[in-house]
């Protein structure tokens, strides 16, 4: 007897969104639930956070946009849900369910965009690396140099393995669609509001500090995926791996990217995080690892192949899972 199907529609998104990934032509005709999500964050902001209102006001508006962003995406995906058990029999319901619920993960995105960082160092130089990794960080990428370009795309396939797969499928196999929709909308809210600026200071406060407490179980799983994964990728190091997460993960500045990004430092034998250059602003983070500074295509290509043995070890972790609880 079934006693919670959610690891199972889990199993089923990552397997379908690792074999075809949201395609572009879907993108272009109808666009993307984030990018759904991100236009209702946007006119919530200007509606609701104007430079002339108090701070108190604009956090409490901040807080009531996030409410009003939950309930837009939490309760039409929980209605579908429900809907879809009633009406359409198990199986059926959860490859549909499964199928939207794909749209929310990134796996096959993320190794696209890492690996054309790679690629662009391999073949088109210096200048071709600052371009493709300017589209997946928000550092200024004009000052770096080989390594630095390294390191960021390594350090951004690191957090966002955490935040873009790990978090999404956890609160997936926790509470199925709703739960995925109600992640991504909190951690939508926080990428496009919950910044340390004037203006979002005080607006994203509650978007900031929810998506804080949703990260915090998925960054310790995925420093656990990472540090198994390099057991099974030939260069890696696990034991370097566990070391680092166990020195450094906490000196990092968010609560969470420190646990994948430690991980991911160690098992490569780098250093990742440090000193960064946003537009004018120096940020004077703290280095994950105690590996070397210096890093090329080889290394981005070596932290990918991790990175898909990450995503594999946690497919299995969820299939066992599933077919432990359909056999319960």
């Amino acid at each position: 007897m079934m006693i919670d199907p959610f690891p199972l529609l889990l199993a089923f998104a990552l397997l379908i969104e690792a074999a075809l990934g949201y395609p572009q032509p879907l993108v272009r005709r109808i666009g993307h639930p984030v990018i759904w999500i991100g236009g209702l964050i946007a006119r919530l902001d200007r509606a609701l956070n104007r430079p002339t209102m108090p701070d108190r006001r604009r956090r409490l508006n901040g807080v009531a946009a996030l409410v009003l962003v939950l309930a837009a995406t939490v309760l039409p995906a929980a209605l579908a849900q429900g809907a879809a058990f009633a009406l359409l029999g198990f199986w059926p319901a959860l490859l549909l369910l499964a199928l939207a619920a794909s749209s929310l993960l990134a796996q096959r995105s993320l190794d696209s965009h890492v690996r054309a960082v790679a690629d662009a160092l391999e073949n088109g130089g210096l200048d071709a690396g600052r371009r493709a990794v300017s589209m997946i960080v928000g550092r200024n990428t004009s000052v770096l140099d080989e390594a630095g370009v390294s390191r960021a795309a390594i350090e951004s396939l690191a957090e966002n393995f955490s935040d873009g797969i790990v978090a999404p499928a956890f609160w997936c196999g926790v509470f199925g669609l709703p739960g995925i929709a109600a992640y991504k909308a909190i951690n939508t809210a926080d990428s496009m509001i919950g910044h340390r600026t004037p203006r979002h200071l005080m607006f994203g406060w509650a978007a900031a500090r929810l998506d804080d407490l949703v990260n915090l179980p998925a960054s310790r799983l995925c420093a656990l995926w990472l540090v198994l994964a390099a057991v099974v990728t030939p260069g890696a190091r696990p034991g370097t791996a566990l070391a680092a997460v166990w020195r450094d993960a906490r000196h990092h500045r968010s609560p969470n990217a420190g646990w994948p990004e430690t991980a991911m430092a160690g098992a490569l034998s780098l250093r990742l995080n440090g000193p960064k250059l946003y537009g004018e602003t120096l940020s004077q983070d703290h280095w994950m690892g105690d590996g070397r500074a210096e890093a090329g295509a080889a290394d981005i290509r070596l932290a990918l192949r991790l990175y898909r043995r990450a995503c594999l070890i946690q497919f299995v972790a969820v299939a066992l899972l599933a077919g432990a609880l359909h056999y319960t």
